[in-house]
């Protein structure tokens, strides 16, 4: 990769065309347009910390690569049969892994990464893709001392370590997350990022060594025929968060904005949707008790489908500190909802300020408010933002487009 293509990662095209020597396996460049270009089917695993979200993140890029003619492995910690069932539909089978993602015992960690390292050394792949922090650091990692030929890590996000914060743990956490970073990356063919800031925070901390090719992408997309357009109805206005109950979301935030829009509007209900997370910033279920007794919010536990809560709201919101790119706001924005979110890492590619929704400072519960009440106060407002999010999400975040210049990106169309 040239040094002013690592200046400037602009377009997935560009950062490919850099790469030398062309592959083997390939008749032409990926994208030259000829006719004729034909690629070798290849053993691709993927590797993740989560297995639901090999489905619900990853099924329709899983799905891709199946139809392209690759034989498809993807991985996870824990046994999940309705995973495997759903991949087994996709035309790809499910492996469990030995993987904690929000521990920190080095020791589990450490065989975590051997037995991975002997499981790639079983299944000889041609290619791993790993995703989230822990499935890239010794998913990839495993890889590299398991010789296998293609590497490539995505960055879906940074998470607790690199959000902002004094706390010793959070710095400590960071300093050797970042070291660990730098060891499993450099055994990657290209690394994909999410968002600008994440690529810009991995140059800045040097975790990615000069000429390692950084490709940026949309998030992971979203399916606009399954999230369709819904129209608004903007009566009771109805503001909705789907997210981890975890404090770097800007729940507490979105519950004090409730709070205080609630004595100015009493009509308007402030919705919770998700699960509860064993990450260090998880809130704990007597918080959540406490907010949903005194009426500030409504909890709605946790749903396989979030489509027909989408529906039912006026607005989305997202008062993160930090994403790689929301999925729950692309999901939003699909079905055709205003958004407001944080002028954060990850958020702020999501929102045209003023036309699809609003950005506020993360952290801020009066701006969040603030922001809010311009929506609850002129309806007609959420109904043309709506609308311009549905333009956005199909424009930039159809999953069919993301997942092309995936594909694309490591050599497998």
């Amino acid at each position: 990769m040239t040094a002013s293509l690592l200046d400037t990662v602009t377009t997935v095209p560009e950062a490919i065309a850099a790469r030398a020597p062309r592959r083997p396996d390939r008749a032409a460049e990926p994208g030259d347009g000829r006719p004729g270009v034909s690629i070798a089917p290849k053993k691709v695993v993927i590797i993740g910390g989560f297995a639901p979200a090999l489905i619900s993140f990853r099924g329709d890029l899983i799905a891709a690569m199946v139809a392209a003619g690759h034989e498809v492995i993807a991985c996870a910690p824990g046994d999940h049969p309705e995973v495997a069932k759903a991949l087994s539909a996709r035309g790809a089978r499910y492996l469990p892994v030995e993987l904690d993602r929000s521990g920190t015992n080095p020791l589990a960690d450490l065989s975590s990464l051997l037995r991975l390292r002997q499981l790639f050394r079983q299944l000889r792949p041609d290619l791993v893709l790993a995703y989230t922090a822990k499935a890239v650091i010794y998913g990839a990692g495993a890889a590299r001392l398991a010789g296998v030929p293609h590497i490539f890590a995505m960055i879906t996000g940074l998470g607790y370590a690199f959000i902002e914060g004094r706390e010793l743990k959070r710095r400590i956490l960071r300093q050797v997350t970042t070291r660990l970073y730098r060891a499993s990356l450099a055994g990657c063919e290209a690394i994909l990022f999410q968002n600008r800031d994440d690529l810009d925070e991995f140059r800045k901390a040097a975790i990615v060594a000069p000429g390692k090719p950084l490709i940026r992408v949309e998030g992971s997309g979203v399916d606009t025929e399954h999230y369709g357009f819904s129209p608004v109805t903007p009566e009771p206005p109805t503001f909705l968060l789907i997210a981890r109950l975890l404090r770097d979301k800007g729940i507490v935030e979105y519950v004090e904005a409730a709070r205080r829009l609630r004595a100015e509007h009493p009509n308007a209900r402030f919705r919770l949707l998700g699960p509860m997370d064993p990450n260090p910033a998880g809130l704990s279920a007597d918080v959540l008790e406490r907010w949903r007794a005194e009426g500030a919010i409504e909890y709605l536990g946790e749903a396989a489908d979030v489509r027909p809560h989408l529906r039912a709201c006026t607005v989305y919101v997202l008062p993160s500190y930090r994403e790689g790119m929301p999925r729950t706001v692309l999901e939003a924005m699909a079905v055709g909802r205003a958004i407001v979110t944080t002028d954060a890492p990850g958020c702020r590619e999501t929102v045209v300020e003023g036309e699809n929704g609003f950005l506020v400072p993360p952290r801020d519960a009066g701006a969040l408010a603030d922001a809010m009440r311009r929506l609850i106060v002129d309806p007609g407002l959420a109904i043309a933002m709506g609308e311009r999010s549905r333009a956005i999400a199909l424009q930039r975040f159809d999953v069919h487009r993301v997942n092309a210049v995936m594909l694309e990106a490591m050599g497998l169309r």
